[in-house]
């Protein structure tokens, strides 16, 4: 067994660079941290989630980023660099144009961030390092699962939400899902990998807890995603594990399968605390995994077909990365079920990542993020090579199981939008991505690598200080009801049009419209289709 493991030994590989040490240590604290950061402060629906986990993601790019550059004499570029370049290079180029310029800089900040991760992962990998950094960004979806399972089981804490349970420390059961899923492909890895017995049964009972609170999740693009991951699974399987070793790496593939099968009958069978209004909620899910005749499904699609249209009308550089939801309401059809009562979108985004990415960044930078997977995909297929060691078999198997996983999840839910899986799924990629043929350098003498270090330092200072600012606004505002309080909430945050309406609404109904129009304007400024600034501003007479 000891030809089969992953980490042979608990100490780093001796001839690992510093730098590379550091920054798979950041990668790792990150990869948990950003699982487990919520805040209290309710009135925020799902900011008090993403905000806290956005400031972890832009921490972790900021310190690998700069461990990575700091001693570097040269930047090797495959295709897939390249192309993830042109992707950012556009958002930012669509983000100057954008409509809101606060979401369109929150929504870029996470872009450049995940890229940030996937490059200093890789980085990781070519240290020899990269897949201990696999493994603990599986204990990081494990982690989200126990999260998930205790809420499911009874546990009550602030730092959950109530209405999307399932869904422990992501505040929604679809979120934990996906990373769950996408993380599956690395846990099989590392447990057929395991050096020894015992590791073999902790990765075992991981991927069970995963299972299980996939199981109650009920989320159907997980579900989806899962089954085509199993599809894909066999073929790859007979190609990564021929050769020496494969009957035992097959005997443990049989045991991870009754593992998996055994978290989803305690799952079926142990009571819950999860309130589904069917008699047979987990049968019902199964059975519409697939409907696009009715409900959420049908609800899709009219949101595809107004977005494409979207999409059309702004073809070069979309409507800018973010404001989907800002632009959306003008292209709304009658009763479409993604628009509230008061003009607003129900959620920020698209249910698609690949739909947010072409009607707010435009068809090129569409296309060029289509080719930075696709240049993925040609890596893990020559990694599948006949001349290739196992367990570089299996890995570059795994690395195709998680772009189909991406792929399939991010056609239905937002995904890579989000901070968790654009730090763990992008590192993910990176880390298990073999070093792709070198198209281009980038020599870097002192100067230029100290010119490097201070504009990352400078992008990531002011992620960091938006995403430290935004939580601050929300405690703040969420502390006390007093105007003057709530005044300097927005000062904080400027961007928040929750603060900016609800300040509004507060002096129109204290009768100081003096004080309720800037703040009616802002809220405007910022959703200029939504309903409620434009009522304000009429209760105190002005349009």
């Amino acid at each position: 067994m000891a030809s089969l493991g992953l980490m042979r030994s608990s100490a780093l590989p001796p001839r690992a660079p510093a730098r590379a040490r550091i920054a798979l240590r950041v990668l790792q604290l990150g990869g948990l941290l950003v699982v487990l950061a919520a805040l209290p402060y309710k009135q925020f629906d799902l900011d008090r989630f993403f905000v806290p986990k956005e400031l972890v993601l832009h921490a972790t790019a900021l310190l690998a980023s700069i461990a990575v550059l700091v001693g570097a004499r040269r930047l090797s570029l495959a295709r897939v660099d390249q192309f993830l370049a042109g992707f950012l290079a556009l958002g930012v180029l669509s983000a100057i144009f954008a409509a809101n310029w606060w979401l369109a800089g929150r929504a870029v900040a996470i872009s450049l961030s995940g890229a940030a991760c996937f490059w200093a992962a890789r980085a990781v990998s070519r240290a020899g390092l990269g897949r201990r950094l696999v493994a603990l960004l599986a204990v990081a979806a494990v982690v989200g699962a126990i999260t998930a399972l205790l809420q499911a089981y009874g546990v009550r804490t602030e730092y959950v939400s109530l209405n999307r349970a399932p869904g422990g420390t992501f505040g929604n059961r679809n979120f934990m899902a996906h990373l769950g899923v996408i993380a599956a492909p690395a846990l099989v890895l590392v447990a057929l990998t395991a050096p020894s017995r015992p590791s073999f049964a902790r990765w075992s009972a991981g991927i069970g807890l995963v299972a299980a609170a996939l199981f109650l999740s009920r989320s159907r693009a997980a579900w989806l995603a899962l089954i085509a991951c199993a599809l894909l699974a066999l073929p790859l399987g007979i190609m990564a594990l021929r050769g020496a070793g494969a009957g035992l790496r097959w005997s443990r593939a049989f045991l991870l399968a009754v593992a998996a099968a055994a978290g989803i009958g305690a799952a079926l069978v142990l009571p819950n605390t999860l309130d589904w209004t069917s008699d047979s909620p987990y049968l019902d899910t199964a059975k519409s995994v697939v409907n696009y005749k009715g409900g959420s499904g049908r609800g899709r699609l009219v949101q595809y077909g107004n977005t494409l249209r979207m999409a059309t009308h702004h073809p070069l550089l979309g409507v800018g990365p973010g404001n989907w939801p800002v632009v959306y309401p003008k292209f709304a059809s009658r009763g479409d079920p993604s628009l509230t009562s008061d003009g607003m979108t129900a959620n920020p985004w698209p249910s698609s990542d690949w739909m947010t990415f072409l009607s707010e960044r435009g068809l090129v930078a569409f296309v060029l993020l289509g080719l930075a997977l696709v240049s993925l995909v040609a890596d893990g297929l020559r990694g599948l090579g006949s001349e290739r060691a196992p367990e570089d078999r299996l890995t570059a198997a795994a690395l195709l199981g998680t772009i189909v996983v991406l792929l399939v999840v991010g056609s239905f839910d937002a995904v890579l939008l989000l901070p968790v899986n654009a730090l763990i799924a992008w590192s993910l990629l990176g880390a298990l991505s073999p070093a792709g043929r070198e198209r281009a350098a980038v020599e870097l003498p002192a100067g230029r690598r100290l010119g490097a270090v201070l504009i990352v330092l400078a992008i990531g200072a002011v992620a960091i200080g938006r995403s430290v600012a935004q939580s601050s606004a929300m405690g703040v505002f969420s502390g006390s009801s007093r105007a003057s309080v709530m005044e300097a909430a927005s000062t904080l945050d400027p961007g928040s049009y929750r603060i900016h309406a609800r300040l509004a609404a507060a002096y129109v109904r204290g009768g100081s419209c003096t004080r309720a129009r800037p703040h009616a304007r802002a809220a405007r400024a910022l959703f200029p289709n939504a309903s409620e600034p434009r009522s304000l501003l009429a209760a105190c007479g002005t349009k």
